[in-house]
């Protein structure tokens, strides 16, 4: 019996020395695991890349104003009235629907005489109309040629404006995903370009997150830390970047 306690108590004693021994054992294993993934998370490398196209506005908006002036309110109301109607048969005669059309209300302007040194008095010497119309067409061209071509409404005693048109692209959101894409793909060709001399491969992308993203006419060298948004030019040119981290496999 003595002899089967004593070995009893080795057995215990070795059990423990084994179990201690596997305790240090994956304590160190596991701490070189941490080492060698935080090492392996460190080694990114940030790069900034890019993409360009150039687009044509596929969507116009022009906007114009004609006047009337008399010292009789209800005279000029009627004269603003009848330039509308000559506004808008010039535009159907042009091709322009009336649903492509956004005719503004009225906004009256008193104009109050002056006394012999040049002050305004309470008195209305006459009433300025101005009326506002907008045509929005996707038929760029036409609307473009219109726009400039619409001053001929003066040779009818029309006191009329035409204002510069603003171009749009409707398909913006759906070209956005893809000019982030091409910047995306650009940033690992450049993190490829930079560590070829060293050996060493790009890995996962570890973050990513966009920068300028702006739309220029298309000579233009403007450049904002919030983005451009022109609407001046028919032709325009977008630019994204997009700022990513990949990780280095050696």
């Amino acid at each position: 019996e003595i002899m089967f306690g004593s070995l009893k108590n080795v057995q215990i004693v070795v059990l423990g020395i084994c179990i201690a021994l596997g305790t240090i054992i994956s304590t160190v294993i596991l701490s070189q695991g941490m080492i060698n993934f935080k090492k392996a998370s460190a080694e990114v490398i940030d790069v900034t890349g890019s993409a360009e196209k150039r687009i044509i506005s596929d969507y116009i908006v022009w906007t114009s104003k004609f006047s009337a002036r008399d010292a009789q309110l209800k005279e000029a109301f009627a004269k603003i009235r009848a330039d509308l109607g000559k506004v808008k048969g010039y535009l159907a005669g042009k091709g322009i629907k009336e649903g492509e059309i956004i005719v503004q209300q009225v906004t009256t302007t008193p104009v109050y005489r002056l006394d012999k040194n040049g002050k305004a008095t309470n008195e209305v010497e006459a009433y300025i109309l101005d009326q506002v119309i907008e045509a929005r067409s996707v038929d760029v061209m036409k609307l473009t040629a219109i726009s400039r071509e619409s001053t001929e409404l003066i040779e009818q005693d029309v006191q009329f404006v035409s204002y510069a048109p603003q171009y749009f692209y409707t398909k913006l959101a759906e070209l956005k995903l893809k000019m982030l894409e091409a910047a995306s793909a650009d940033a690992r060709k450049r993190a490829e370009k930079i560590l070829a001399p060293s050996g060493n491969r790009v890995g996962k992308m570890r973050s990513a997150n966009m920068g300028v993203f702006q739309i220029t006419p298309v000579n233009s060298t403007e450049v904002s830390a919030w983005g451009e948004n022109d609407t001046s030019s028919l032709e325009k040119k977008v630019f994204a970047v997009v700022h990513a981290d990949f990780a280095i496999i050696e």
